[in-house]
């Protein structure tokens, strides 16, 4: 992720940081719409134990994962090993934790420390109480003795010494990195009754371990993660156990008329006797077998081809799309081993349809191909929450908020999200770019600008076996579209070989790309990708010029830095004074922003503001400008790259916002803020990306259309009329008769002039798009300049190129107040889902326009109402003109309150009407 720590050594030299190590306190729950963290409590608060021990059946081919754990640091537990481990031990004054959790996360849940979300309260969290081991404790339960029993798992941050009944089955030498898969035969230990499994787990140090890291997207939390971030699994079966089941598919291309499958697993006897099994595969609406003799304690890969078995070609597959472009239908594989006529043991596996291939284009840039269309990735960088916790609910609501944004991917830098994750990517036809993180131990021996310290032998045993596990985990994912086996650097030959062979060996066949970064790697050759940033501020033009991070290539991640979220988000993230601080102050320090000294304040975003916008008189004032900016730089950039994608020269092929969402309550890099308010950013990007779409060009002042539908648009009619702030109509042009292609092609209606008589310095442009009927399929409305932006690229630094004079914009200040009336109703259904519509009409008098009118749903206290998904907002409206939007909701948001609609904007009065 970026090429900052490589440049960052002048900052630190420049001021010191106090990196006080972070947290959230609000434990995810289902919806989180932002309830109040619980009340701090004191570190000496009783608290329970972990209530109940996990029941595991004795069913062949049960997976049942450990319920939670207690938790408690080893400095405070003098009993040795063996008895910590063994059943029965009290562990009393330990902490209750769930089945997925760091130590900080469980520490949060139960209390122990104030809300490390809001303001600089995290700097409270003790980092010394994190550098020692802390035992994990889990029990569980069986009836049956007779099957044999294995305890699977990975997510062990950093390593781990693994006890069952007393007994140490691991050490740390093998049970090390977060994303190592171990299995262990535990048979021999378990007995009938409650049994015990106990984690003692290291410290974690992601510049010594091959583990996770936060770098400088958010303050790191003080226990640096160390825990267990995925499930631990009690696995039992008969005397043949069933691995690694998976199907490699291949759709015919390019007609896509049939598909081959082929069923692919591991057989081992876990007995000291020869076993006959049979191996029944029931995968497309066909079953097929196979029998297979094992000697004792053999383990042997079975392969069902086509050739074999006719029925695994499919023929008229269902395939699988991305979101805007197809279904998203899924198949199953569902294998049984049976011995003597009884299951011995069973797998099953979801996987998808889909060809993906990314070769490079003419000009060197990686172009992605879904089942044979080239698409324009548009997407962001994808972020957890910073304690690791899993609330499907909440990643699921991010997930339909990049849909609604029209983005058709994310990038996981690291931080590669449990099983669910990918499910739900699968489910809504979101695309995934998952790989590994820069500049920690990841890239230690082959970036020397990063942190990471230099491999020793066991590190590259545990990277090669990390990418091999990743490898099975995603393989059948349609959604993952590649593995980026580097980020900012790419990995040396032996690095890459270990990879390469990891990935060959679990039938990976998705592209393998070697860096995020415009790089190469000895085997796989060049990236296709640029890291050319920004990452803080520029102007909007700037991402129409075909240089740096503008519109050309695939720029793997990149935005312009800073984005304030709403009021209502910052006023439950920051004290009053802060928030003073905040738009009074901006060289201080922001503890939101960054632990490094490149983003720790807002300087160059204040200063741009400033200049463009006019000086903020209050919090209020620079809220609304620094959502006006916003709005028209993330509108800009996805504009840019949208535009470009059809160009015959250096065309755009792919863009990664950075970031689609934060870990944490922050002020920089983000789509979505992380109580899941929508601003300027957010409905930038969506006007940007709206299905048919007319747009104005920075760089050359033409008006174009963008067609993200699969059809073709004919009959099109495009309007531009320019006016002053004041309302006067100073220009107006309509072209008709316009068509343009479909998938993402563009076309061309007309150019504004360079200088149109009458034209104040500032100015506004309201874009009209018509379909054949009349109808209005895209309005969007800019307000400019006739100075520009002015960029020294000549001065560019890896995280932004200096602007050395400024659009001025300041007329906009002029504009007179003009109300907004809105009338609404809502419905709910018997799903739990409300639906509010709400009609907007420009109420004033005079001929100023309502410059960006925001529509929140709020509920009886004012807060809003989260998460929502708008039809349109942000809307500007001229005298005369109405729009209507409709939002949709889950009921039991509301909290059994009535909905209501609090209108604001730029020059529009704040209002609050009711909407039931």
């Amino acid at each position: 992720m970026l090429r900052r720590l490589a440049h960052r050594h002048r900052h630190r030299q420049a001021r010191t940081i106090a990196l006080a190590l972070a947290g959230l306190a609000l434990v995810l729950t289902a919806g989180t719409t932002g309830a109040a963290a619980p009340a701090a409590r004191h570190a000496g608060t009783a608290h329970r134990t972990v209530a109940a021990a996990t029941v595991v059946p004795a069913a062949p081919g049960s997976a049942t994962p450990l319920a939670g754990y207690s938790v408690q640091s080893t400095a405070k537990v003098a009993d040795p090993a063996e008895t910590v481990s063994s059943p029965g031990y009290p562990a009393t004054g330990w902490y209750p934790s769930g089945p997925r959790s760091t130590v900080l996360a469980a520490l949060l849940a139960a209390g122990v420390y104030p809300d490390p979300f809001h303001s600089t309260q995290q700097k409270r969290i003790p980092a010394a109480d994190f550098t020692v081991p802390w035992w994990y404790r889990s029990d569980f339960t069986v009836a049956d003795t007779a099957a044999r029993t294995h305890l699977d798992f990975s997510g062990v941050i950093s390593a781990a010494d693994v006890f069952v009944n007393g007994r140490r089955i691991a050490t740390t030498s093998t049970v090390a990195g977060a994303y190592t898969r171990h299995e262990f035969d535990i048979t021999a230990l378990v007995r009938r009754g409650t049994n015990t499994v106990a984690f003692r787990i290291q410290p974690n140090n992601p510049r010594k371990h091959l583990t996770m890291g936060w770098l400088d997207w958010l303050q790191p939390p003080p226990d640096e993660n160390m825990g267990i971030v995925r499930d631990v699994t009690v696995r039992r079966a008969g005397p043949v156990a069933l691995r690694d089941a998976h199907v490699v598919t291949a759709l015919a291309m390019p007609s896509m008329a049939a598909a081959d499958l082929t069923v692919k697993a591991r057989l081992r006897n876990d007995s000291d006797a020869t076993v006959t099994t049979t191996l029944s595969a029931a995968v497309g609406g066909t079953t097929v077998t196979d029998s297979v003799t094992l000697a004792p304690r053999e383990t042997r890969a079975v392969v069902l081809t086509p050739a074999e078995h006719p029925a695994l070609r499919l023929q008229s597959p269902r395939v699988w799309w991305p979101a805007r472009m197809g279904g998203q239908p899924m198949y199953g594989l569902d294998l049984t081993a049976t011995v003597n006529g009884a299951p011995s043991d069973t797998a099953h596996q979801a996987f998808g349809i889909r060809d993906v291939r990314a070769p490079l284009n003419a000009d060197g840039a990686r172009q992605y191909e879904v089942n044979g269309r080239p698409l324009l990735l548009k997407g962001g960088g994808w972020s957890p929450d910073e304690f690791l916790r899993w609330d499907p609910t909440y990643v699921e609501d991010r997930l339909k908020y990049a849909l609604d944004l029209g983005l058709n991917t994310l990038r996981l830098e690291g931080h590669i999200e449990p099983d669910e994750f990918f499910d739900l990517a699968d489910r809504h036809g979101i695309l995934t770019l998952p790989g590994w993180e820069c500049c920690t131990k990841w890239e230690g021996e082959f970036n020397r600008g990063g942190s990471g310290e230099r491999w020793t032998a066991a590190d590259h045993r545990v990277a090669k076996a990390s990418m091999a596990a990743e490898a099975a985990r995603l393989r059948n994912h349609p959604s993952v579209i590649s593995f980026l086996i580097g980020s900012d650097a790419a990995p040396n030959e032996e690095i890459e070989r270990g990879y390469l062979e990891a990935l060959k060996a679990a039938d990976w066949t998705a592209p393998v790309i070697p860096a995020a970064a415009d790089t190469a790697s000895p085997i796989t050759g060049r990236s296709g990708m640029k890291m050319t940033g920004p990452y803080d501020w520029v102007p909007p033009g700037y991402w129409y010029d075909k240089r740096e991070g503008g519109a050309s290539g695939f720029n793997a991640e990149t935005s312009a830095g800073p984005d304030i979220p709403t009021l209502d988000t910052l006023r439950r993230m920051m004290t009053p004074a802060e928030l003073e601080t905040l738009w009074k102050d901006p060289a201080a320090v922001q503890y939101h922003r960054s632990p490094s000294a490149t983003f720790d304040t807002l300087e160059l975003y204040d200063s741009a503001l400033t200049a463009r916008y006019g000086a903020p008189s209050s919090l209020e004032d620079y809220v609304r400008k620094a959502q006006l900016a916003q709005y028209e730089n993330v509108r800009a950039q996805f504009e840019a790259y949208s535009r470009n994608a059809k160009d015959p020269e250096d065309p755009s092929t792919g863009v990664i916002y950075w970031m689609f969402n934060s870990g944490w309550t922050s002020l920089h890099w983000q789509l979505v803020d992380r109580y899941l308010d929508q601003g300027g950013a957010y409905f930038g990007a969506k006007k940007a990306n709206e299905p048919l779409h007319v747009q104005y060009g920075y760089d050359d002042h033409t008006v174009a259309v963008v067609n993200n539908r699969a059809a073709p648009a004919a009959g099109l009619r495009a309007r531009v009329t320019l006016f002053a702030p004041d309302g006067t109509r100073v220009y107006d042009r309509t072209v008709s008769g316009l068509s343009v292609a479909g998938g993402g092609a563009s076309s061309t209606a007309l150019t504004v002039p360079e200088s149109v008589p009458g034209l104040p310095t500032t100015y506004l442009a309201r874009l009209l798009l018509s379909d054949a009927a009349g109808r209005e399929v895209s309005r969007n409305v800019y307000w400019l300049s006739t100075e520009a932006d002015v960029l020294d690229y000549e001065r560019s630094d890896w995280y932004y190129t200096p602007t050395t004079s400024y659009a001025d914009l300041r007329g906009l200040n002029s504009m007179a107040r003009t109300a907004v009336a809105a009338t609404a109703s809502t419905a709910a259904d018997a799903s739990g889902t409300s639906k509010t519509t709400v009609t907007l009409r420009h109420a004033g008098t005079g001929s100023t326009p309502a410059l960006l009118t925001d529509v929140h749903l709020v509920g009886a206290r004012g807060a809003p109402v989260l998460p929502v998904r708008w039809t349109d907002n942000q809307v500007s409206l001229w005298p005369g003109e109405s729009a209507t939007l409709t939002v949709t909701y889950r009921t039991a948001d509301l909290h059994g309150a009535a909905p209501r609609l609090r209108i604001s904007g730029w020059n529009t009065p704040t209002a609050t009407v009711p909407a039931a």
